[in-house]
């Protein structure tokens, strides 16, 4: 167990230092798009303090003064030998004029760390307001030190003026920047949060269904004990009795894994979507599907309504089988185009591919449970959430669905009560 832990700290302290060392050599670079605002100083307004910043807010350090110290050395390092390589001015003279570029760094991660600034990774303008006084204080920090090393003249409040408000403009540029990294970072996870619910979903239909079969087995088999029992034919009562008890307990552990599936389930559907943002990640699951399968596939979105569902999980589930259906169906090019809008209280779903359809004598059992035309190269069937579920769920949602086979392809219908997948509101 001590080893495992020494393992972990080992390769910890090792990204650790792999991070810290990225971003010294990114920031140093940057450092050197700049701008000589003051004239004869080495004062500069460079990109360095932009990607310091936004590299600290993606990867936050384990220690912000220790990020500081390498970076702000390593920018003093590299400009001392920029200088004395290409300059031929003394390194003495030139670490003089480079080194309260350190003191800025320095500075910058000491308040940051100071202030905790990763509380406020969540509120946009705060971030951007503390950042905007951290650079201020790091600049103002740097200028009196250069006042002091190299006598060169404070701050006029021009000066200082400019110093703020580019440090106003550059911090709340990187806090947008940042927001809208982690955003659509957040979109990412709940896309697949999403197409895992949906999938568990599904899982839960045919656990459910399973759990009606076991329950008429349990009845009939202690049934079949009693009358046995009734006959007094004693070792083949028991027998069933034993048989009864051992369906009870398969019964019991599946109850149980349904009670977890749909608290997963359930969670999952708390944070509502709007119907466009199910929609979108449809449409991009199964971009990447026909990718996958090598297909040329053109997507089509109509939508003369949208509103905020709180049954994401189960329009996913439903949408995302029938478009997957649709891409399968497809022989190497083709088009799925999908219309949504509102109709007498119902919102309708049109979904129209350019698929090699489905046969006549097939369309009044596609809905029947295990009826499939997907099989792999061993001849097993497919075991997807299957149309027969797609009709269950859309049931439950107290909805209709319809097939309709024309000569371009399979035409599936969906009306479903508005009310039943518009979020209510309290």
């Amino acid at each position: 167990m001590l080893s495992t832990s020494k393992l972990f700290l080992k390769k910890f302290n090792r990204n650790e230092i792999i991070i810290v060392i990225f971003t010294a050599i990114l920031t140093t670079i940057a450092s050197e798009i700049k701008v000589v605002p003051f004239e004869e100083e080495a004062f500069r307004f460079g990109l360095g303090s932009v990607t310091f910043f936004l590299l600290i807010l993606i990867w936050t350090p384990v220690s912000y003064l220790r990020t500081g110290l390498v970076t702000g050395i390593t920018v003093v390092c590299f400009r001392v030998l920029e200088e004395s390589m290409l300059d031929g001015v003394q390194v003495v003279i030139s670490l003089k004029n480079h080194f309260p570029a350190f003191f800025f760094y320095f500075i910058f991660t000491m308040v940051l760390d100071l202030v905790k600034i990763e509380k406020y990774k969540t509120s946009p303008l705060i971030l951007g307001a503390w950042a905007t006084l951290l650079e201020v204080i790091g600049n103002v920090s740097e200028h009196v030190l250069r006042h002091g090393l190299l006598h060169q003249d404070l701050l006029s409040f021009r000066d200082f003026m400019l110093i703020s408000g580019v440090a106003l403009f550059r911090s709340y540029f990187v806090v947008g920047l940042y927001s809208a990294i982690t955003v659509s970072e957040q979109k990412k996870q709940v896309q697949e949060m999403l197409g895992v619910g949906s999938e568990l979903y599904a899982e839960t239909l045919y656990l459910q269904k399973s759990l009606n079969h076991l329950e008429q087995i349990t009845a009939s088999t202690h049934d079949l004990y009693r009358q046995l029992k009734k006959r007094e034919l004693h070792e083949l009562s028991i027998q069933a009795l034993h048989i009864t008890q051992e369906i009870h307990e398969v019964k019991k552990d599946s109850q149980r894994i349904l009670s977890g599936l749909t608290k997963i389930t359930k969670e999952n559907k708390e944070a509502p979507l709007f119907l466009s943002d199910v929609m979108n990640f449809v449409i991009t699951a199964n971009e990447k599907y026909s990718e996958l399968l090598k297909k040329k596939i053109s997507f089509h979105l109509s939508m003369s309504i949208d509103f905020e569902t709180d049954q994401q999980i189960p329009l996913l589930a439903v949408l995302n089988n029938l478009t997957a259906n649709a891409v399968e169906a497809i022989v190497g090019t083709g088009d799925i185009t999908v219309t949504i809008f509102e109709e007498s209280k119902f919102t309708c779903f049109v979904m129209n591919d350019t698929g090699k359809g489905i046969l006549k004598e097939d369309e009044s059992i596609i809905f029947e449970p295990g009826y499939t035309t997907k099989y792999n190269e061993q001849g097993v069937a497919a075991t997807g959430i299957g149309l027969s579920h797609v009709k269950e769920i859309i049931q439950q949602l107290n909805g209709t669905i319809q097939l309709e086979t024309t000569p371009m392809g399979t035409v599936f219908r969906i009306h479903i009560p508005t009310e039943n997948i518009r979020k209510r509101v309290e």
